[in-house]
């Protein structure tokens, strides 16, 4: 993962199939996940004194042309409310790599729209305020969860804001817990956002699917995050990133979030008009007022 000068880049994993391999071509998905009929239906227009209201998101990691347009409503809502300085982002860990808890706290990130820096200064204040996690590339190499993110924050702002890649193995509530608190006193007084990077049900009858995600919704939109875990469990919710999602609950609570507001939840099949097995996707933001 080493580049020129012995940089750390942690190149892209799936650009070129779950999203455009170009520049070019990434920006035209882009813009038509903003513009399509099930997104927010307009580029958005970055606000740069904007009243910075918004602490935390969820949004989900698919591939663009099945959830792009609802991770867009996120992305259009985070434009007007301004521009972060550092981004955190908490997701799954879906390739079984690496440790339970695992940050890159040094380096950049690589996509077609060019390199994000981590902020290496947070992201080990994370480190010193928890006793759980540990640094190790290896969990963040081939995980796409985080990457999906990325080109969206690219495209509003460039290269100006910084990351801090946390991907999630162990997914328990205190755990989960714990990293959202360790994240939010890192994060105090700083202009942060952090995101949890999920997708919901995984290949259930839409019926079926938009029930049990509306459920996990409501808890999360409670921001009571012992409520949401609880919900998942019993209920046997297949949503891949409720520890991220439990701990974005968290810090943003933390770091001053009042209320919770679901932006847009869509399925696949609203996509492929195949509803016999979707999966659900839900843009969520919290907010200081």
């Amino acid at each position: 993962m080493k580049g020129r000068e012995g940089l750390k880049v942690r190149h892209p994993a799936v650009a070129g199939s779950w999203y455009a391999g170009t520049s070019a071509g990434l920006r035209t998905q882009i813009e038509k996940c903003f513009t399509h009929k099930l997104g927010p239906g307009e580029l958005p227009k970055v606000v740069q004194e904007g009243p910075r209201n918004l602490v935390g998101l969820v949004c989900p990691h698919a591939g663009y042309m099945y959830s792009g347009h609802v991770a867009a409503h996120a992305y259009y809502e985070l434009a007007k409310d301004g521009k972060p300085d550092v981004v955190v982002i908490f997701s799954p860990n879906h390739t079984g790599r690496g440790n339970a808890l695992a940050v890159m706290n040094e380096g950049v990130w690589r996509t077609p729209l060019g390199d994000v820096e981590i902020d290496s200064k947070t992201a080990d204040q994370i480190l010193s305020e928890s006793r759980i996690i540990d640094v190790d590339d290896r969990a963040h190499a081939y995980e796409h969860s985080i990457e999906l993110q990325l080109p969206f924050l690219q495209y509003l702002y460039g290269s100006a804001f910084k990351l801090v890649p946390i991907c999630f193995l162990m997914q328990d509530l205190e755990s989960s817990r714990e990293v959202g608190q360790a994240t939010a006193k890192a994060l105090s007084g700083k202009n942060a956002l952090v995101i949890a990077s999920t997708d919901m049900t995984h290949y259930e009858p839409q019926e079926r699917a938009e029930k049990k995600d509306k459920m996990a919704i409501d808890a999360a939109i409670k921001m009571d995050e012992e409520q949401y875990y609880s919900t998942v469990e019993s209920h046997a919710i297949s949503t891949c990133g409720y520890g991220p999602t439990i701990a974005a609950i968290t810090a943003a609570k933390a770091l001053g979030a009042k209320k919770a507001q679901l932006l847009c939840y869509k399925t696949s099949g609203d996509i492929t008009g195949d509803f016999s097995a979707v999966v659900g996707y839900a843009s969520i933001a919290f907010l200081k007022g």
